[in-house]
């Protein structure tokens, strides 16, 4: 039997899901009676958690005899609370569930009261290896992990409590795997972290992304998109600015973690940027790129948020020129300082997260309105959808996944910019 994974939160845990699917399979989990569900969590927000308490319950209501393995920001953050779960076999860490030694099926699956748990100290870690994920079922772009960790600590965030401190991958390693994918067929691949852009800070000679990305695409040249998830603007050096000017194939799309508008918030939550930088930096890539599109995080409600500071989330919207906005109401964090803080009322900071959604969308609809009418390079993904330059997703109807296509736009549905595609493009 298949060792099914279920996947929670960012990007960089469904790369790991993958790593997870090989590593338990090496260990022998497959062939254990019942199979194993390995539940992957998120510790983002308090909802994420009680959607993987949610998951692991309905996986023992359809498995009874299955082997349930937890793990996951979540798990590394509070074993105790998942270990307390009868239906729970195992509890691994985010550094233990990459090893196929954790999951070695030894008999009675190798658990008993006192290695149920079975994770250790992330702020221990100091290197991130490469793991090698030829593809990634279901998906036409391949996403590339090159650094994990957190080296800062904002007020409202536990991430770094369940990824450890800052450490990358070194570079070559990275290039070889972006060599690997494109010769399984992915014509794009996706750099992901958990604080990306301070890739290389822990490195020999402190390469920064920039100079990855540059790299990546002189020694790769059979790669046609590269794409960047989450960046962090203060941290955007030189090379990355001349990247974005002069690559072609670097796509012009970039997620912002920008969290807010408001300098007064911005201090309490403890970010490194201002208002000021935000709206600047954008401003310099429109230079440099004029075609860039950005998306941005967002927290709505966040504790001391007056109505005039909200307004200044209001406002960057249109200052920053975002289009795709992912909008987070306050949710606290136990152990974090935020937590702590004079929190709004719920129903305050819902209507204030249900505001931001409105300009979001108002924002996107404004972006698609631009493109009827024009011809755009798509990658066709599956499900009839394909993908832009800049991220914009697009009807494709029938035309083949993995291929990058060219089509004219014709309209739009709110959502999805709807394409005409031609025949032999189709097929």
């Amino acid at each position: 039997m298949a060792v099914d994974v279920l996947t929670f939160g960012c990007r960089l845990n469904a790369y790991e899901s993958e790593v997870i699917k090989r590593k338990a399979g090496e260990a022998g989990l497959g062939d254990l009676d019942g199979g194993a569900v390995v539940v992957n969590t998120c510790a983002v927000t308090g909802e994420a958690v009680r959607q993987a308490r949610q998951a692991i319950r309905r996986a023992r209501r359809e498995n009874p005899e299955a082997r349930i393995i937890v793990t996951g920001c979540a798990a590394q953050t509070d074993p105790a609370g998942f270990e307390a779960m009868g239906e729970v076999d195992l509890v691994l860490g985010n550094e233990e569930k990459l090893q196929s030694h954790h999951y070695r099926a030894l008999p009675d699956f190798g658990v008993n009261d006192t290695e149920k748990v079975r994770v250790n100290d992330i702020m221990s870690v100091r290197e991130t290896a490469a793991h090698m994920v030829d593809s990634i079922e279901g998906r036409v772009r391949a996403f590339v992990q090159v650094q994990n960790g957190c080296d800062h600590r904002c007020t409202f965030c536990i991430i770094p409590f369940g990824r450890g401190n800052s450490r990358s991958v070194p570079m070559g390693a990275v290039v070889d795997q972006v060599r690997q994918i494109v010769e399984n067929g992915y014509v794009e691949a996706v750099l992901t972290g958990v604080d990306l852009t301070s890739y290389g800070c822990d490195l020999p000679g402190q390469p920064r992304l920039g100079r990855l990305v540059r790299t990546i695409l002189k020694e790769v040249p059979g790669l046609k998109r590269l794409r960047l998830s989450s960046i962090d603007s203060i941290e955007a050096d030189d090379d990355l600015m001349r990247a974005l000017a002069e690559e072609e194939r670097l796509m012009p799309y970039l997620h912002l973690s920008l969290q807010h508008g408001d300098d007064m918030i911005l201090k309490r939550m403890k970010r490194r940027h201002s208002r000021a930088h935000s709206i600047g930096f954008c401003r310099e890539v429109l230079r440099l790129r004029p075609d860039a599109v950005f998306g941005a995080d967002i927290i709505a409600g966040f504790p001391t948020e007056t109505e005039a500071m909200f307004d200044n989330s209001l406002r960057i919207v249109d200052e920053c020129r975002l289009t795709h906005l992912h909008v987070f109401p306050f949710s606290p964090r136990e152990g974090t300082p935020a937590a702590r803080m004079p929190q709004l009322p719920r129903a305050l900071v819902k209507e204030r997260a249900a505001r931001l959604r409105v300009a979001g969308k108002a924002a996107y609809r404004a972006h698609l309105d631009r493109f009827t009418g024009t011809r755009q390079r798509l990658l066709v993904e599956h499900g009839g959808i394909g993908r832009m330059e800049d991220f914009t997703p697009a009807l494709t109807g029938k035309a083949r996944p993995g291929r990058i296509i060219d089509a004219a736009i014709t309209g739009h549905d709110g959502k999805r910019l709807i394409a005409a595609v031609e025949e032999q493009e189709a097929a």
